[in-house]
C-alpha cells in the first residue's frame, strides 16, 4: 500500500512538472517564428494585406507592426566598405536593440559573414527573435556615368546582386575579396528571419527620368509572379527585378519574401506645387504600377524614407503647413504621411525617419522645430518618438528609426568643404549632424570621455596650467571630438564679466587685439563666456570660411571688402548656411540665403552620467571653474588626428596645411582687468587609431517606452 502511494505521488509529481515544463517551453517559445508552407510545398513566414504585415508564429498568423532600426556597418576608423563592426559588435548591439522592444533591423546591402553569423546565434535562443529586411544596392558610380537602368552594367549587375543577396541569406554563397564590397564565407542560413527585401536606394530623378526618356516603349511587363500596369520605363525595370527576386528564391530555396522598392518624397506620386527645387518633384516612381499575379503569397509593400525637415515642401506645402494634431499643434509631418498613405492600396512601411542629435544644423522645419541638427539627445528622443505616432496613427505598417549607431565617416553639405574626406572616420565631427542620427553613440576615450563639461575640476586632477593671467588660470585638453579649456579662477563674475580665451591655430595671420585687449600672439578666434545666453566663439574676421565660401567663392552672400584684412582686430560670429535663396512657385515668393549662428554656445551640464544632461552643452561654469568644450571644425581643423587646419584662405583657399598645435591664453574683462593676454602652447599627439566607447544615448530609452506601446 506504501509503495503504491509513493508511486502515485511520484506519478503526481512528474505530471506537475510537465504541466510546469510545458507551460514554460510555452512560453518560452510563444514568439518563435516558423514557416508556413503553402499548397505548392512553397515556404513563407510573411505576408501582407492592404495595410500590414502578418508573421506566422505557433502556427497561426499574427498581425505585425514593424518597429526597429536601420543598421549600418559604421564604426569609428572604418569607411562604410571596410565593414568595421565586428560578430560581437553584432551580438551586443542585437540584445540592445531587442531590449528597446523593437521587432526588426534593416540593412542596406550584403555585410560581412560576422552579421548573419550573429544573427542566427542571437535568433536562436533569443525569445523575441529580430526580423531582418534585407536590401540590395544599386551602385551609383554606375547611375551617374549610365544614367539609364536598362543598360546592361546596371540592369544585370543589380539581377546578379539580387541573386547573390539570396544565397547569402540562405547561407550558400562564397563571395570572393573585392574591395569596398563583403566578403567571406556565407554559411548561415537566415532565411526564415528575413521578412521582405527592399530593392534599390533613394532614387536620382536624373537617373528615372533619363532612363523613362531613353526607353519610352518599355512599359509593360508580365512576369512569372509580377506584372505591370501603366507603368513608366523605370517602373517597369523595377518591377522585372522584382519578379527575378521572387523566381530565384523560389525556383532555388522553395521560398519566397515580402518585396518592397525604395523610395522617397523626391520621387513619391504627389505633387507639390510650392517646392523651390524642381528636381525634388521632377519625376514619379509610383510602385503602384507593380501589382502581383496570385501565384506570389507573400505580397508587395511600398517603402520610403520620410524625413520632417527635407524636402522642402515639408515647410512650405500650404496643406501641410496649416494641418493640426488632436492638441491642435502644426505636424507638418503627419500631414504628408496621410496625404501619401491615400495614394496606396497597399501596405505602406516608412523605411528611414529620424532627427540627428548633431551640435550643427542643415535644415530648419520651420513649423515643428524637427530640424536636422542642433536637437540634443533627448529632444532627438521626444521627436522621433513623436514621429513614430504619426506613423502609426495614420495606418502605416511601420517604421524603422535612422539609424541604431552613429556613424563618424558622413558626410553633411553645408561642412564637407571644411574637412578632409578620407579622414572622416577618425574623428567625431559634431558640426556634422550626419554623423549623429545614432540611438547609439561613439563618445571619445576609452571608457568614458577626456572631460565632461559639468563644472567639476575632478577630471582636471594631476593637470598643469599652460597660461595664468591675473590668478586666472587656463588649462587644455582634448580628444577625438573636442578642445577642452578649464579656467579656474577667484574672481569672475559670471553675471557680469566677460571671460576670453585668445586661440591661435595658424601661425602669420590673426588679430594681435580686440577692443583694446592685447594679445601676445595673433588669435584666430575669441571665445567669449559672458552669461548664459550671450557666450560664443568668434573668428578674426580675415579668417572666416563661411564668408570665404559663401562671399568670395559662390557668390551667394555680399563681398565684405574688411575681411580681406590681416590684423584688423575685428572677430565675427562663425555661421553654418541653411539654405541658398529659394523662390516658392506657389506663393511666388523669393526666400533669402539662411544661415545661423553655429558659435553661440550653450550652457548646460554635458555629462551623461548626469540627471540635467545636454548633450548640446558647450560650457559649464560652478563656483570659481569655468569648463568649456569647442569642437574641431569651429577651430578651423579639417583634420585633427594629423593636425591638418585650414590654410590662409585668401591665398590658398579652402586648402590644409599642418600646424604644430594651439596657442592659447585667458583674461577676464572687467573695471580691474589687465588688458594683456599672454598665450602659451598646447599639442597633442597625431593619432590613426581612435579611442572610442558605447554610450546609448538617452533618445534610445525614449523609444524604447514608445516602441512598447505599439504591438
Amino acid at each position: 500500500m506504501r509503495k503504491n502511494i509513493i508511486i502515485v505521488i511520484i506519478l503526481i509529481c512528474l505530471t506537475v512538472i510537465g504541466f510546469i515544463g510545458y507551460h514554460f517551453y510555452t512560453r518560452m517559445t510563444s514568439n518563435q517564428i516558423s514557416m508556413y508552407t503553402d499548397a505548392d510545398s512553397i515556404q513563407y513566414m510573411a505576408k501582407v494585406d492592404s495595410d500590414s504585415f502578418y508573421v506566422f508564429k505557433d502556427n497561426q498568423w499574427e498581425k505585425e507592426f514593424i518597429k526597429g532600426v536601420n543598421i549600418g556597418t559604421g564604426v569609428p576608423d572604418y569607411f562604410p566598405g571596410e565593414f568595421g563592426a565586428t560578430k560581437d559588435d553584432y551580438l551586443r548591439w542585437f540584445k540592445y536593440i531587442s531590449e528597446m522592444n523593437a521587432n526588426t533591423i534593416r540593412v542596406y546591402t550584403i555585410l560581412k559573414p560576422d552579421f548573419y553569423n550573429a544573427l542566427y546565434e542571437y535568433n536562436q535562443s533569443a525569445q523575441n527573435p529580430l526580423y531582418l529586411i534585407q536590401g540590395v544596392w544599386i551602385n551609383e558610380e554606375d547611375i551617374s556615368t549610365y544614367l539609364d537602368a536598362y543598360n546592361p552594367k546596371i540592369m544585370d549587375n543589380f539581377k546578379s546582386d539580387i541573386e547573390t543577396t539570396i544565397d547569402v541569406l540562405h547561407g550558400n554563397k562564397i563571395i570572393k575579396k573585392e574591395t569596398g564590397h563583403a566578403y567571406g564565407v556565407y554559411e548561415a542560413d537566415v532565411s526564415q528571419y528575413v521578412i521582405g527585401y527592399i530593392l534599390g536606394i533613394e532614387w536620382d530623378p536624373e537617373f528615372v527620368l533619363t532612363t523613362n526618356n531613353n526607353n519610352s516603349g518599355n512599359t509593360h511587363f508580365d512576369g512569372t509572379y509580377l506584372y505591370s500596369a501603366d507603368a513608366s520605363p523605370f517602373e517597369n525595370f523595377l518591377c522585372e527585378s522584382g519578379d527575378n527576386c521572387i523566381k530565384y528564391e523560389t525556383d532555388h530555396y522553395k521560398m519566397e519574401k515580402t518585396v518592397s522598392f525604395a523610395n522617397w518624397p523626391t520621387t513619391d506620386m504627389l505633387s507639390h506645387p510650392n517646392e523651390p527645387l524642381p528636381n525634388e518633384d521632377l519625376v514619379t516612381v509610383n510602385t503602384e504600377h507593380i501589382k502581383k499575379k496570385d501565384t506570389f503569397k507573400p505580397g508587395l509593400f511600398a517603402s520610403y524614407h520620410i524625413y520632417p525637415y527635407y524636402p522642402d515642401f515639408m515647410n512650405y506645402q500650404n496643406e501641410y503647413a496649416n494641418y493640426k494634431d488632436e492638441n491642435g499643434n502644426v505636424d507638418t509631418y503627419a500631414a504628408y504621411l496621410n496625404d501619401l498613405k491615400k495614394q496606396h492600396t497597399m501596405p505602406v512601411l516608412v523605411a528611414e525617419f529620424g532627427i540627428p542629435a548633431g551640435r550643427g544644423k542643415a535644415h530648419d522645419n520651420a513649423s515643428m522645430g524637427f530640424n536636422q541638427g542642433d536637437v540634443s539627445e533627448t529632444q532627438q528622443g521626444d521627436m522621433d518618438a513623436s514621429m513614430l505616432k504619426d506613423i502609426y496613427d495614420a495606418g502605416y505598417a511601420g517604421g524603422l528609426v535612422f539609424s541604431f549607431q552613429d556613424e563618424w565617416f558622413k558626410r553633411t553639405w553645408n561642412t564637407m568643404d571644411f574637412d578632409l574626406p578620407e579622414r572622416r572616420p577618425y574623428w567625431d565631427n559634431v558640426q556634422t549632424n550626419e554623423q549623429h542620427f545614432g540611438l547609439l553613440a561613439f563618445d571619445s576615450g576609452e571608457k568614458e570621455s577626456t572631460c565632461y563639461v559639468d563644472g567639476d575640476s575632478k577630471d582636471w586632477e594631476g593637470s598643469t596650467p599652460i597660461s595664468t593671467t591675473n590668478g586666472t588660470e587656463l588649462y587644455m585638453k582634448s580628444d577625438e571630438t573636442y578642445v577642452y579649456f578649464m579656467a579656474k579662477t577667484s574672481n569672475f563674475n559670471f553675471d557680469q564679466d566677460n571671460l576670453i580665451i585668445p586661440v591661435d591655430t595658424l601661425q602669420n595671420q590673426g588679430s594681435s587685439s580686440n577692443n583694446g585687449v592685447n594679445f601676445d600672439k595673433a588669435a584666430d578666434f575669441l571665445i567669449s563666456i559672458n552669461g548664459k545666453d550671450n557666450s560664443r566663439i568668434m573668428v578674426d574676421s580675415y579668417y572666416d570660411s563661411f564668408q570665404y565660401l559663401y562671399g568670395e567663392k559662390l557668390n551667394m552672400i555680399p563681398k565684405n571688402p574688411d575681411y580681406d584684412i590681416n590684423n584688423s582686430g575685428k572677430f565675427v560670429p562663425m555661421y553654418l548656411c541653411l539654405n541658398k535663396e529659394l523662390y516658392l512657385p506657389q506663393d511666388k515668393l523669393i526666400l533669402p540665403f539662411s544661415q545661423y549662428e553655429t558659435g553661440k554656445l550653450t550652457y548646460g551640464d554635458g555629462n551623461p552620467n548626469n540627471s540635467d544632461f545636454n548633450s548640446l552643452s558647450d560650457f559649464c561654469v560652478k563656483d570659481n571653474i569655468v569648463e568649456i568644450r569647442i569642437p574641431w571644425q569651429l577651430l578651423n581643423f579639417m583634420d585633427p588626428s594629423t593636425k591638418m587646419v585650414m590654410n590662409d584662405l585668401h591665398i590658398d583657399g579652402i586648402q590644409p596645411v599642418k600646424t604644430d598645435g594651439i596657442y592659447a591664453g585667458v583674461g577676464i574683462l572687467n573695471k580691474t582687468s589687465d588688458q594683456n593676454i599672454n598665450m602659451n602652447f598646447y599639442s597633442w599627439q597625431d593619432w590613426n587609431v581612435a579611442t572610442y566607447h558605447e554610450r546609448l544615448k538617452p533618445s534610445y530609452y525614449i523609444l524604447k517606452d514608445a516602441f512598447n506601446l505599439y504591438n
